[in-house]
Protein backbone atom coordinates (compact mmCIF):
# COMPACT_ATOMS: atom_id res chain seq x y z
CA UNK A 1 0.00 0.00 0.00
CA UNK A 2 2.55 2.04 0.09
CA UNK A 3 4.26 4.57 2.82
CA UNK A 4 2.01 5.44 6.07
CA UNK A 5 0.12 8.83 5.90
CA UNK A 6 1.48 10.77 8.67
CA UNK A 7 -1.66 11.05 10.56
CA UNK A 8 -0.76 7.41 11.30
CA UNK A 9 2.41 7.76 13.20
CA UNK A 10 0.56 9.77 16.07
CA UNK A 11 -0.12 7.77 19.40
CA UNK A 12 -3.23 9.28 19.76
CA UNK A 13 -4.30 8.30 16.31
CA UNK A 14 -2.48 4.06 17.04
CA UNK A 15 -4.51 4.19 20.23
CA UNK A 16 -8.02 5.01 18.97
CA UNK A 17 -7.21 2.96 15.96
CA UNK A 18 -6.48 0.05 18.43
CA UNK A 19 -9.86 1.07 20.03
CA UNK A 20 -12.47 1.30 16.74
CA UNK A 21 -10.40 -2.55 16.29
CA UNK A 22 -11.38 -3.66 19.46
CA UNK A 23 -15.05 -2.34 19.42
CA UNK A 24 -15.68 -3.89 16.12
CA UNK A 25 -14.79 -7.41 16.97
CA UNK A 26 -16.87 -7.60 19.68
CA UNK A 27 -19.86 -5.84 18.34
CA UNK A 28 -19.62 -7.95 15.12
CA UNK A 29 -20.58 -10.95 16.94
CA UNK A 30 -23.63 -9.76 18.61
CA UNK A 31 -27.02 -11.08 17.57
CA UNK A 32 -29.18 -9.20 15.09
CA UNK A 33 -30.80 -6.38 17.57
CA UNK A 34 -28.09 -5.68 19.16
CA UNK A 35 -25.53 -5.05 16.33
CA UNK A 36 -28.53 -2.85 15.21
CA UNK A 37 -29.41 -0.83 17.45
CA UNK A 38 -26.16 -0.65 20.24
CA UNK A 39 -23.60 -2.55 17.91
CA UNK A 40 -24.01 0.31 14.70
CA UNK A 41 -23.81 2.94 17.29
CA UNK A 42 -20.81 2.14 19.38
CA UNK A 43 -18.71 1.13 16.31
CA UNK A 44 -19.56 4.56 14.49
CA UNK A 45 -18.98 6.49 17.33
CA UNK A 46 -15.55 4.48 17.73
CA UNK A 47 -14.60 4.87 14.07
CA UNK A 48 -15.17 8.47 14.20
CA UNK A 49 -12.36 9.25 17.04
CA UNK A 50 -9.83 8.29 14.52
CA UNK A 51 -11.82 9.74 11.78
CA UNK A 52 -11.93 12.99 12.93
CA UNK A 53 -8.20 12.91 14.23
CA UNK A 54 -6.53 12.19 10.36
CA UNK A 55 -9.53 14.57 9.10
CA UNK A 56 -7.97 17.19 10.92
CA UNK A 57 -4.66 16.65 10.45
CA UNK A 58 -5.30 16.37 7.07
CA UNK A 59 -6.66 19.90 6.77
CA UNK A 60 -3.59 21.72 6.78
CA UNK A 61 -4.25 24.31 9.70
CA UNK A 62 -3.76 24.61 12.84
CA UNK A 63 -7.65 25.82 13.76
CA UNK A 64 -9.37 23.34 11.77
CA UNK A 65 -6.95 20.20 13.18
CA UNK A 66 -8.33 21.42 16.59
CA UNK A 67 -11.53 21.69 15.61
CA UNK A 68 -11.43 18.23 14.35
CA UNK A 69 -9.80 16.95 17.78
CA UNK A 70 -12.39 18.66 19.86
CA UNK A 71 -15.16 16.85 17.35
CA UNK A 72 -12.96 13.60 18.20
CA UNK A 73 -13.12 13.91 21.75
CA UNK A 74 -16.95 14.42 21.83
CA UNK A 75 -16.88 11.15 19.82
CA UNK A 76 -14.80 9.19 22.58
CA UNK A 77 -17.54 10.54 24.85
CA UNK A 78 -20.16 9.21 22.74
CA UNK A 79 -18.14 5.75 22.42
CA UNK A 80 -17.85 5.92 26.64
CA UNK A 81 -21.84 6.15 26.97
CA UNK A 82 -22.44 3.47 24.62
CA UNK A 83 -19.85 0.62 26.06
CA UNK A 84 -22.00 1.60 29.42
CA UNK A 85 -25.27 1.21 27.97
CA UNK A 86 -23.31 -2.84 26.42
CA UNK A 87 -21.92 -3.30 29.41
CA UNK A 88 -25.05 -2.77 31.50
CA UNK A 89 -27.03 -4.75 29.04
CA UNK A 90 -24.64 -7.59 28.88
CA UNK A 91 -23.68 -7.69 25.49
CA UNK A 92 -19.90 -7.40 26.77
CA UNK A 93 -18.20 -9.34 29.68
CA UNK A 94 -16.46 -8.21 31.97
CA UNK A 95 -13.14 -8.46 30.92
CA UNK A 96 -13.95 -6.76 27.80
CA UNK A 97 -15.35 -3.86 29.09
CA UNK A 98 -11.90 -3.40 31.30
CA UNK A 99 -10.08 -3.93 28.08
CA UNK A 100 -12.13 -1.11 26.30
CA UNK A 101 -11.95 1.55 29.33
CA UNK A 102 -8.59 1.34 29.57
CA UNK A 103 -8.28 1.95 26.36
CA UNK A 104 -10.73 4.61 26.86
CA UNK A 105 -9.34 5.97 29.93
CA UNK A 106 -5.49 6.16 28.07
CA UNK A 107 -6.58 7.73 24.88
CA UNK A 108 -8.99 11.40 26.48
CA UNK A 109 -6.03 12.95 28.39
CA UNK A 110 -3.75 11.47 25.13
CA UNK A 111 -6.84 13.59 22.93
CA UNK A 112 -6.18 16.95 25.66
CA UNK A 113 -2.29 16.45 25.51
CA UNK A 114 -2.58 16.54 21.28
CA UNK A 115 -5.09 18.93 21.97
CA UNK A 116 -3.02 21.36 23.79
CA UNK A 117 0.00 20.94 21.83
CA UNK A 118 -2.24 21.81 18.54
CA UNK A 119 -3.29 25.19 20.86
CA UNK A 120 1.01 25.72 21.38
CA UNK A 121 1.63 25.60 17.77
CA UNK A 122 -1.22 28.03 17.03
CA UNK A 123 -0.10 30.10 19.91
CA UNK A 124 3.51 29.82 18.35
CA UNK A 125 2.64 30.86 15.37
CA UNK A 126 0.59 34.12 15.90
CA UNK A 127 3.54 35.05 18.05
CA UNK A 128 6.01 34.52 15.23
CA UNK A 129 3.93 36.32 12.68
CA UNK A 130 3.74 39.18 15.13
CA UNK A 131 7.27 39.60 15.35
CA UNK A 132 9.05 41.58 12.66
CA UNK A 133 10.66 39.63 10.00
CA UNK A 134 14.30 39.06 10.20
CA UNK A 135 16.47 41.41 8.43
CA UNK A 136 18.98 39.63 5.55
Amino acid sequence: MGQKPAFETLHVYQLADRLAREVWTIAVVWAYFSRDTVGKQLVRAADSIGANIAEGYGRGSHADNRRFVHIARGSLNETICWLSRAADRGLVTPEQANNLVAITDELGPKLNGYLNYINKQMNTKVTSDQQPPPEG
